[in-house]
């Protein structure tokens, strides 16, 4: 039985999450394709990576560069999971501002 004072309490033979501390930042995917940005929304970020929210319609590849501008830094990103509207990623290093980002 789950613990309500310790939400987060590992139950044997399951993977242990590591804790993402929820923010909500504005943020673009940056694919490398000719003038190709989408936006985002940063729902939870840690060291390692974060999840997105982006638009039911966009296209993401496996990889790319994630601006946020409340960083600012460009994170190379590779994608982990993806659900719905939502993707994970795994951040790879970082990069400056990317120039031909006009945020």
């Amino acid at each position: 039985m789950a613990n309500p004072a310790d939400p987060l309490q590992h139950h044997p033979g399951e993977p242990q999450r590591e804790h993402r501390p929820r923010v909500l930042k504005g943020g673009t995917v940056i694919t490398g394709i000719q003038n190709s940005e989408i936006a985002c929304t940063v729902r939870n970020q840690h060291a390692g990576g974060a999840e997105l929210k982006l638009p039911a319609e966009a296209r993401v590849p496996d990889h790319f560069l994630l601006y946020i501008p409340l960083d600012g830094v460009a994170y190379r990103c590779e994608v982990r999971w993806r659900r719905s509207e939502r993707i994970g990623v795994q951040f790879n290093g970082t990069e400056p501002k990317p120039k031909l980002h006009y945020g």
